[in-house]
């Protein structure tokens, strides 16, 4: 199954499966590259959000005219952060936002239960290395992958990179199909 890729300076279509890593400044603005990848040519997506609570997710996708009765958010914050948690249809929580283990089971769970076009949005593998640690993080990322390979769907995931040792940055860039870099003064490139 090929995928609709809208990210500048990358390729026009990506196949199932694709794993794709974008690498920021922790202050850049990645939402815009977010969104574009989120919107076109899906049935369902899932929106990991290691860094923003699912409201603020919410907000972002209604701001980009993601279509929202498509798209799951996956919270690991709000408990974290001592917030209510409503769950719904399409809002679903983990116990701690260093759970890897319940994490990938509601990658798992979404990508088994939905069908057609599925898209993953993964952000950020630098917070949940902030959280769970580097080691954990890189091993759920790697599930992840393997995940979107087994059902056909493709992902992008988020990685702040001064954050990390340059050695860890490289590793990552090693896991992924595709790295899509965006620098200090927002210009993108991508490698595939």
């Amino acid at each position: 199954m090929e995928y609709d890729l809208a990210i500048e300076d990358g390729p026009t279509t990506i196949p199932g499966g694709t794993g794709v890593l974008l690498v920021h400044p922790s202050t850049g603005e990645t939402d815009r590259i977010d969104t574009d990848f989120l919107k076109p040519d899906t049935d369902h997506r899932l929106v990991v959000s290691t860094r923003t609570t699912a409201r603020e997710v919410q907000q972002k996708l209604e701001h980009y005219d993601v279509d929202t009765e498509t798209t799951d958010i996956l919270d690991t914050l709000s408990v974290e952060r001592g917030y209510s948690r409503r769950s719904s249809e399409r809002v679903h929580y983990v116990a701690a936002p260093d759970d890897t283990d319940g994490i990938v089971e509601q990658v798992a769970t979404f990508l088994e239960s939905h069908d057609g076009k599925l898209r993953v949005s993964f952000d950020s593998i630098t917070e949940l290395a902030y959280y769970a640690d580097e080691e954990r993080a890189r091993n759920a990322v790697e599930r992840i992958l393997a995940l979107l390979e087994e059902h056909d769907a493709v992902g992008l995931f988020h990685l702040a990179d001064e954050v990390h040792d340059e050695s860890v940055v490289e590793g990552y860039r090693a896991l992924f199909d595709g790295v899509v870099t965006l620098d200090v003064d927002g210009n993108v490139t991508a490698e595939f």
